[in-house]
């Protein structure tokens, strides 16, 4: 074998070894093909219900005989023997830096400072590096001391779209809509538990055992839940949910297959004509990268103020300005809720008030906030369909201490919110707009409501993906008439028909 891993013999006179030579095709009954293309089993209606029953039965079968195991992933290789090697060069750094000048650097900068002392380490230690382990040592010290560890490759990945650690031996990640176990551990809970801590003052929070839930953010913006023993049984478990670092837009989500062209136009018109919205889906399902979407179509004169428990929506309008509720202290005063928020932002003027989720009374304060001159208000609430989030709309406010009929309720409801938009995320991991749906109004004690657009479901491929499509309902919107008055109104009605 030579330095260039090419084996010696086969130089420019040298005869190379045959391949690619096609084999004769033999069968053992003459049939013509032989056994690399066996005969085609005409297929029956009575052995297609027999396959496709078949197959179903056998996933149950692999289901059931899984083993718990598949829940463990140890890091391996390369990997494993820079992170094996931290282990015995960190304690050593220590004691030769100054963690309060360290805390002072850039990561750059620390790297720069920390390379001849690892050196040295490394030599005490009798440990010969090469240059791409040195560097890979360098960056783990470096995530350790100033980042979040483990964590820090996972948030550098761009494919992530969510982290979860169930405990210091089991990490999963989201990629493209599907779940898989992460290759990352944590030394032991104690490890783990400095990271919670590290997140949560970032943001002015504390996580411990009287105080054991927490909610925070990253510098990017994602979000954060932090929940801790004794509640988490297996340990500190941290759920991270990453946003894009690139804004994304009404038209990447049509070219994405999220929705389709003219439901794009449909939306981009309600953003900028200053319907009352409400984004209803369920966890995950891309609430809040639709309200950040439609945030792009406000007008840049517009005053916009965002209430949310811990701030994650990233407006694209240069008057924007975020507010965040704030927990109660050891004492248990001094909280700071979404709806004292709501009512103190009504004497902020506003153009519009954006909630980024409603799960309680500050429902009413924010029906109150769309019907009294703050047109182009948006929400988001978890929910099942449009017409399920109405009626949890009717069950918020009920929640609060104002004692209203249940019809003037509903008739509120009706007034104040134009439109619904329903996400989805389906099996496949694809995020779709299922239903734009109008609310029309009251008849009788109920809320009326239309279609405007809906997804179809029709099959599955091969590969497990949801083919289905949109469509137009073909009806005249009732909001015409809103949207008519910002010189939309033709554009809007050709969208829906």
């Amino acid at each position: 074998m030579s330095a260039f891993g090419k084996r010696g013999g086969v130089g420019l006179g040298a005869k190379r070894p045959a391949f690619g030579v096609a084999k004769p095709m033999q069968t053992g009954g003459g049939i013509e093909g032989g056994a690399q293309f066996p005969p085609i089993e005409t297929p029956t209606p009575d052995n297609i219900g027999a396959s496709t029953s078949q197959n179903a039965m056998d996933r149950l079968a692999d289901r059931v005989a899984a083993s718990g195991e598949a829940g463990v992933m140890k890091a391996e290789g390369f990997e494993a023997s820079v992170h094996k090697i931290k282990e015995q060069v960190l304690p050593r750094l220590l004691e030769r830096i100054d963690p309060e000048a360290a805390a002072t650097l850039s990561k750059d900068e620390l790297a720069e400072e920390f390379r001849p002392i690892i050196g040295e380490v490394l030599a005490e230690l009798k440990i010969t590096l090469n240059r791409r382990e040195q560097f890979a040592l360098e960056k783990v010290l470096v995530d350790e001391l100033l980042g979040l560890g483990p964590l820090e490759e996972l948030l550098a990945d761009p494919l992530i779209t969510d982290i979860m650690v169930n405990g210091p031996d089991q990490t999963y990640v989201e990629r493209k809509g599907k779940l898989e176990i992460a290759p990352v551990t944590f030394r032991d809970e104690e490890h783990l538990f400095q990271i919670a801590q590290r997140i949560v003052s970032k943001v002015g929070r504390r996580v411990d055992q009287t105080t054991p839930l927490a909610d925070a953010r990253l510098p990017d913006g994602s979000r954060v839940n932090v929940i801790v023993p004794p509640l988490s049984l297996r340990g500190t478990a941290i759920s991270i949910r990453k946003f894009s670092a690139k804004p994304i837009t009404l038209d990447m989500m049509a070219k994405g297959g999220s929705m389709s062209d003219k439901m794009s136009t449909a939306l981009k018109i309600a953003g900028a004509s200053r319907f009352n919205i409400v984004i209803s889906g369920g966890t995950g399902s891309g609430k809040t990268t639709m309200l950040n979407a439609l945030s792009k179509m406000i007008d840049p004169g517009e005053r916009v103020i965002t209430i949310e428990d811990a701030a994650e929506l990233r407006l694209q309008q240069p008057h924007w300005l975020p507010l965040e509720t704030r927990p109660a202290n050891l004492e248990g005063a001094g909280a700071i809720t979404i709806r004292d928020l709501v009512v103190n932002a009504l004497r902020m003027r506003p153009d519009r008030i954006i909630l980024g989720e409603i799960r309680g009374p500050e429902c009413f304060d924010m029906l109150a906030a769309m019907n009294t001159g703050h047109d182009g208000s948006m929400c988001t609430l978890h929910s099942n369909s449009p017409r399920e989030a109405l009626a949890r709309m009717e069950n918020m406010v009920m929640m609060s201490d104002i004692k209203v009929p249940k019809e003037a309720i509903s008739r509120q409801i009706a007034d104040s919110v134009d439109l619904i938009i329903q996400v989805k995320r389906l099996r496949d991991g694809s995020r779709r707009v299922t239903n734009i749906t109008e609310v029309i109004g009251m008849e009788g004690s109920v809320i009326v409501t239309q279609e405007l657009f809906k997804f179809e479901y029709l099959d599955e491929s091969a590969d497990g993906k949801i083919i289905g499509e949109y469509r137009a309902m073909g009806l005249r919107p009732y909001t015409l008439e809103k949207a008519k008055q910002f010189g939309f109104d033709q554009p809007y009605l050709e969208s829906c028909l």
